[in-house]
């Protein structure tokens, strides 16, 4: 039996008659929508307590597989007893609603729009007013107040603004402009802040052959923006005020005028579908001239490779993962022919920016350090600089987070080396390396931004886009780090518009952490406020192919959330529920002193080694500093008053750019307290 669900407005299902299915009560619409969130992927079991209590009671994990038990009844009533579920599915650690795309309203919704560019505006209009009969109400509309239902909810009900003011567009094109200014009118005074919403007004307007009602939609538009936003209108609408000022001939509406717009509109989207066509047939000419002319045994082939993997890992996802693991067969094939020369340029070309300080896979990362290493001294006399260089900065990008003097001086050599090549890339992928070792002590921030600049400054100047984008998101974390947060937003920004225009789509996961960050340091919400803004970034990560960042990432940013407010760790199943990954030693004394065990919490905080000298070194520091507060551990507490105390002009955890634990000098003062001196 087909179902069809729907989210624009009540979250409800109809099967195959159009009848609704009964889904019982709000916690079981809660699961449903939950899992149609997630768009076909795993919801684990954990995650929906989460979600559906913000106080877990007992047996919550079992009252979650009561309401699934329940949905799949609802959802597939023929279903034999003990066959597998064809459509609410269990998979590994939760539960997965396999619906396809046709069958929910929402992806319905997204698919007519995808389908509008290339048609006329008759048509346009047709399938944009069609489009927009699918809302019955706010997407989601039971579930307004649920954190993790805020980001969909905004996402889809911006989709839904933009496509009113892409149908009065086409109104406009079709010369129903009166008809356009009824619906804009309403449109801007609920939705105020809306430039173009502003600007489509006013055009309808003044094609309606009112000039002077068209001038004071503009002033409106100005005069909300300036006093109550602080910011100038924007070049669209300064633009179209002087061309009915000037009553500009372009503004006036035809047919023949209209016909042509869509015309050449249709011309360019059918150009640039064509031009993944023509891209992909010039990839595959390449690909085939390159087999008949290399031999298979060819030496050219194995650096190839490699430059071929370093472009496939800045896509992110499975090609990040792919280029791990075809980079060690790579350097593995090098080594075995012999050729030190050739393996240090095997391992050398793999110069793609890494801004994270934890490894991917650190089995790999040491093998590729040995193998660096044995190269290092294997290389003849006589060796261009830049090939030894290469090989010390990888050295030191793969042994980031290790602290060791071997790595430091490897990425000094290799920076010393570049410069006095006067070589961009070189000394880019240098910096890196001191970058990635810049972390032998907390309060190195202002470094870092120096290292930033530097990298922006060089990469800027030759066409380097991987590193003038590492380099912003360096600055971003800095600043950040240094409660700059203006500044960060200035990176940020740089670092989106090039990895929009360059197609670096692992930027955003960056960039929308620090947005949740910047909401939970400068905002202020309340806690399952910032924790909605964390969550929402986590599920960028799903994919993205950094298990290095992604492992204990967002349990680690709750807490830090919850440590900030005042308020105790996650406790009981919650907290046996949650991976906290490579966190777990400073976390664990939280958790066991919010369920009162506080022997247990005091032994785990003595065998909670020195956190690692990373990005989060100082947001670790502080939690352990806290915990030794808790538990009256004077040692520990001496311990982290020092390794804390350079850092006294930052923000725990922000130099991360990904979370924080409020100023260091706050943790200071209550570690001073707690010793008996002042600060």
């Amino acid at each position: 039996m087909r179902v069809e669900f729907g989210v624009l407005g009540p979250v409800t299902a109809w099967d195959e008659a159009g009848e609704p299915v009964a889904l019982r009560g709000p916690r079981h619409r809660a699961v449903l929508a939950r899992l149609i969130i997630a768009r076909r992927r795993v919801v684990p079991v954990s995650v929906l307590v989460e979600d559906l209590w913000p106080d877990p009671p007992a047996g919550a994990v079992a009252t979650v597989r009561s309401f699934v038990a329940a949905l799949r009844r609802a959802l597939e009533p023929g279903r034999a007893p003990r066959t597998p579920a064809r459509l609410l599915v269990t998979e590994g650690p939760g539960y997965a609603l396999r619906a396809g795309r046709d069958d929910v309203d929402a992806c319905r919704f997204e698919q007519a729009l995808a389908s509008v560019g290339t048609l006329p505006p008759r048509r346009a209009a047709e399938e944009l007013d069609a489009a927009l009969a699918l809302w019955r109400g706010p997407a989601y509309a039971e579930f307004a107040e649920e954190p993790w239902a805020r980001a969909e909810r905004a996402r889809l009900a911006e989709l839904r603004l933009g496509t009113v003011e892409r149908r009065a567009e086409a109104l406009l094109a079709l010369g129903r402009g009166t008809e356009a200014v009824s619906e804009l009118d309403a449109h801007v005074t609920e939705h105020p802040w809306r430039e173009d919403a502003w600007r489509l007004l006013a055009l309808a307007l003044y094609r309606d052959g009112r000039q002077g009602d068209a001038l004071a939609v503009l002033r409106r538009a100005r005069a909300l923006l300036v006093e109550q936003l602080g910011v100038d209108p924007g070049p669209r609408l300064l633009r179209l005020e002087a061309d009915v000022l000037a009553q500009a001939e372009h503004l006036e509406a035809g047919p023949d005028r209209d016909a042509q717009s869509a015309q050449t509109a249709q011309t360019a989207q059918s150009a640039q579908s064509a031009q993944p066509v023509q891209a992909e047939q010039v990839w595959a000419r390449a690909a085939t001239a390159y087999d008949r002319t290399v031999a298979p045994g060819a030496r050219a082939r194995l650096e190839s490779t490699v430059g071929l993997l370093r472009d496939l890992a800045v896509t992110g996802g499975g090609g990040l993962t792919a280029a791990r693991e075809h980079r060690e067969a790579a350097v593995e094939a090098a080594e075995e022919l012999g050729d030190a020369e050739l393996t240090a340029r095997v391992i050398g070309a793999y110069d793609v920016p890494a801004i994270w300080t934890r490894s991917d896979d650190p089995r790999l990362a040491a093998r590729l350090v040995d193998a660096a290493e044995r190269t290092l001294a294997g290389l003849p006399p006589g060796t261009h600089p830049a090939v030894r260089a290469r090989l010390l900065a990888t050295v030191a990008l793969e042994s980031r987070g290790s602290g060791t003097r071997r790595a430091d001086r490897a990425a000094r050599e290799a920076e010393e080396t570049a410069r006095g090549l006067d070589d961009p890339a070189l000394l880019a992928f240098a910096l890196n390396g001191v970058f990635m070792q810049s972390f032998g002590r907390t309060g190195l921030a202002a470094q870092r931004d120096a290292t930033g600049a530097e990298l922006v400054a060089v990469s800027a100047r030759n066409g380097l886009v991987s590193y003038e984008v590492l380099g912003h998101l360096i600055r971003l974390q800095a600043r950040a780090g240094l409660g700059d947060f203006p500044g960060a937003d200035t990176h940020a920004a740089a670092a989106d518009r090039l990895a929009e225009r360059h197609e670096r789509p692992l930027v955003t996961v960056f960039t929308r952490w620090y947005a949740a960050l910047r909401r939970d340091a400068v905002d202020a919400p309340s806690a399952p406020e910032a924790e909605a803004a964390y969550r929402d970034a986590a599920a960028l990560l799903e994919d993205a192919g950094m298990p290095g960042l992604r492992h204990g990432l967002l349990p680690l940013a709750l807490l830090c959330v919850r440590v900030r407010r005042s308020l105790p760790a996650p406790a009981g199943r919650a907290a046996e529920d949650t991976d906290w990954g490579p966190y777990a030693p400073w976390a664990r004394p939280l958790v066991l002193l919010a369920e009162d065990r506080r022997d247990e919490a005091a032994a785990a905080l003595r065998r909670a080694p020195d956190p690692p000298h990373d990005l989060l070194a100082e947001a670790l520091w502080a939690l352990t500093g806290h915990a030794a507060v808790a538990l009256g551990d004077r040692e520990t507490m001496r311990r982290a008053y020092r390794a804390l105390a350079p850092a006294a002009g930052e923000l725990a955890g922000a130099g991360s750019g990904l979370l924080t634990v409020g100023p260091v000098t706050d943790h200071l003062t209550a570690l001073a307290t707690a010793l008996g001196h002042r600060p």
